[in-house]
């Protein structure tokens, strides 16, 4: 058996094994951390290795192929190693809730799909191992709080309806490119191969959680259980989106600085800006995180987008950047929704004495998203920013501006639940998070500091290698010392106004939480939030009301069809049976004068008709 196989075998099997610990949580939570184990010995056992496998599935081009190279090889490590720290985090957060069994095999599911898919070498292969993520995807949110089925079948019709889109630009790629061979497509963006591109970077950007396709994220963020946010908006479908997007954006199409190239910046650029405008306004611990989840995708698009060196490198390495930060923020949420009982920003302060360890964690991942130098999320920003405003200005402020939110909406969190006063419920009964969920958030904090004061190590071994064919040489990529001083000196003044705007809120407001209020109901921006919170720019509600609409439209088309076909006919029915039955009087005269007529019209229509 090939190793290619391992990777999808190791957690396939031990989902299956977790199963059999139905009633057993405990060791079903045993099981998902060997598994995660098996699984990063199996990607170790693959990782870099000049490894091929192509199982044909019959005609038409169809087969199971995989392939190892350095993008591959860098998205499934890192989905491992992340996959694996918060599975221990998991097993013990989950130890005592109900469907925890369901849970993990949906976990251990799930990292042998997102291998599959990564390792693909046909599209047909992605397809299969990414269609099949819908499912866990509605598994592990549908068991999250009562009535949570609702934003399970949310996420699901988004996702389906966008992976519709990705099934016909791998239609059009097989046109266009006569094969379904990922290593063997070359194609520009002119005519159907335009068409290809643009669908399939919507079936990327929407798993990747980009907007407009995000509005399931915040109600999962609420309705799910913590672990699911740190593991799949926060991590494996970043990973996995953003993989795509770059695979098609490098590989599988050459988009250069034209209209593709444009048109990925500008969805990076809107990203950015609106959700982080979103997450401004929270005042819920996870839902706040969860639009952030959203805008940081902005960034990865905006480097890849750019087609720069400097970009490209930027958005790869903030892909691997916000996995780590965001799944700390993630599970530091969980651990304060474990220990104090509420999310409710308004409920909380005060914890950093009483989970000092977890404040700290958050502290080190706010500072990460932030763009606090030296922590990793700066110097992927800064990649991102040095590419972006090679492309544009305007590119490069809305990154910037994304910047200063991002900020201030952390330094409000932070405010919020980890300084300033005890609030209720909290109080004395609060305690430091269990070991068990302490260790996994210390590692991946710890990973947030290794790969900003050691960023060489992931840029020029980990990146640089997955994208090297598409790289000018001359760059400066990594070290403490950012090349482009300029751009830095942006950066720490658009940092100090955050923290500047933030002590003047929290003077203005009283409290931290109340620190953005004045942007919240600042003119216009009142109305528009108003909107945005009533969900007026949803795309699943205005899909809804759509389809709602041409429902009664399609009931009334059958309305007026059975008044057509059950009103007139019956009318035209009874009138002639009426004329007929009032015909037939009994008179042999007259139905004798019938038949000479009858037979006088036959004869006239043969006679005429010779």
């Amino acid at each position: 058996m090939s190793p290619l196989l391992l990777p999808i075998l190791v957690p396939g099997l031990a989902a299956l094994l977790c199963l059999a610990c139905w009633n057993r949580p405990r060791a079903a939570g045993a099981v998902l951390v060997a598994g995660l184990v098996g699984n990063a010995a199996a990607v170790a056992a693959v990782f870099k290795a000049p490894l091929a496998l192509e199982i044909p599935l019959g005609g038409f081009d169809l087969s199971l192929a995989f392939k190892v190279d350095a993008l591959s090889s860098f998205v499934v490590a890192a989905a491992a190693a992340l996959g694996l720290l918060i599975a221990i985090y998991t097993a013990r957060f989950m130890a005592d809730r109900p469907h925890a069994t369901a849970f993990h095999a949906s976990f251990l599911l799930s990292m042998a799909l997102v291998n599959g898919a990564a390792l693909a070498d046909h599209l047909v292969t992605l397809l299969i191992f990414w269609e099949a993520m819908m499912v866990t995807l509605w598994v592990m949110i549908a068991v999250g709080r009562p009535g949570a089925w609702k934003t399970a079948g949310k996420a699901f019709f988004i996702s389906g309806v966008t992976d519709l889109c990705l099934m016909a630009g791998i239609g059009l790629v097989r046109v266009e490119a006569h094969t379904l061979t990922m290593s063997q497509i070359h194609l520009g963006t002119a005519g159907l191969s335009g068409l290809a591109f643009a669908l399939m970077a919507v079936g990327a950007a929407s798993k990747a959680g980009s907007m407009p396709f995000h509005s399931w994220i915040p109600d999962a963020a609420l309705d799910a259980p913590a672990p699911f946010m740190a593991l799949v908006p926060g991590v494996l479908e970043k990973l996995l989106g953003i993989y795509l997007l770059a695979r098609v954006s490098l590989d599988l199409f050459t988009i250069g600085t034209g209209w593709a190239s444009t048109a990925l910046m500008t969805l990076g650029a809107v990203t950015i800006v609106l959700a982080v405008a979103m997450a401004l306004i929270q005042k819920d611990y996870k839902r706040l995180l969860s639009f952030h989840a959203i805008s940081q995708v902005g960034y990865m698009i905006l480097g890849i987008g750019t087609g720069t060196t400097v970009g490209i490198v930027g958005g790869l390495f903030h892909m691997v950047n916000h996995a780590m930060y965001k799944g700390t923020l993630f599970l530091t949420g969980g651990a304060v929704e474990r220990q104090a009982g509420t999310t409710d920003l308004t409920k909380l302060g005060g914890l950093a004495r009483k989970m000092p360890v977890t404040f700290a964690c958050f502290a080190v991942a706010a500072l990460s998203i932030s763009g606090v130098w030296p922590f990793n999320g700066f110097f992927s920003k800064e990649l991102v920013y040095d590419g972006a405003l090679a492309r544009g200005w305007w590119f490069y402020a809305a990154a910037s501006l994304g910047s200063f939110l991002t900020a201030a909406s952390f330094l409000k969190l932070g405010h919020a639940a980890y300084k300033g006063a005890e609030r209720a419920p909290a109080g004395e009964a609060v305690t430091e998070a269990p070991l068990a969920m302490l260790v996994p958030m210390v590692a991946i904090a710890a990973g947030c500091i290794l790969f900003g004061v050691g960023n060489v190590l992931p840029v020029e071994h980990l990146v640089v290698p997955a994208v090297a064919t598409h790289l000018e040489a001359g760059h400066h990529l990594s070290g403490l010392v950012p090349a482009a001083w300029g751009l830095t000196a942006v950066t720490v003044l658009v940092q100090l106004a955050a923290i500047a705007h933030h002590a003047w809120g929290v003077k203005r407001s009283g409290s931290g939480l109340g620190a953005v209020d004045h942007l919240h109901h600042a003119p216009v921006a009142r109305q528009l939030y108003d909107a945005a919170e009533r969900r007026a720019f949803d795309p699943y509600v205005l899909a809804l009301r759509l389809i709602g609409a041409f429902a009664h439209l399609a009931m009334f088309v059958d309305r007026v069809i059975d008044l057509v076909v059950d009103g007139v006919s019956s009318w035209l029915a009874a009138a002639v049976s009426l004329l007929v039955r009032r015909a037939h009087t009994g008179s042999h005269a007259m139905y004798l004068a019938w038949s000479v007529l009858a037979l006088a019209a036959i004869v006239v229509f043969f006679v005429g008709g010779t």
